[in-house]
């Protein structure tokens, strides 16, 4: 069963997330992903660039548990500068739907002082739902 999306009677359309998500299966929780690559290097030293990666290393998780962007229902968004999210609405969309597709989950972003890893200008973390 796809996750399916949940929003209340009513309420405003939800811009590029969703307000809930149902779905069955098997849950994959995948630990907070920065922009770095797998051999750890941060290639890109922007946050467009340091979203995409991120972006596609949880892609890569959940591909490798046998899943697929569309299983995907929650992420959590840890950036460390809001005015620069900001800034780039425009990058983020085009950025996020070449890596996600237009599939929209739930989504939290938390605006936070600092990372673990100096140079990363933004980590996520997801939850996914496998049908296998």
């Amino acid at each position: 069963m796809p996750a399916i999306n949940v929003h209340p009677e009513g309420w405003k359309p939800a811009k590029g997330y969703a307000n809930g998500m149902v779905a069955e299966g098997k849950l994959l929780f995948v630990g907070g992903q920065i922009g770095w690559t797998a051999d750890q290097v941060f290639e890109a030293k922007d946050f467009i660039g340091q979203m995409s990666q991120a972006l596609r290393n949880i892609l890569d998780v959940v591909e490798t548990a046998g899943g697929a962007a569309s299983d995907i229902t929650r992420l959590t968004w840890y950036v460390t500068d809001k005015a620069e999210y900001m800034a780039h609405q425009a990058e983020v969309g085009k950025a996020y739907r070449d890596v996600m597709g237009y599939h929209f989950p739930a989504m939290t972003m938390v605006v936070v002082s600092a990372l673990v890893e100096d140079e990363a200008k933004v980590e996520i973390e997801a939850t996914a739902v496998l049908s296998n």
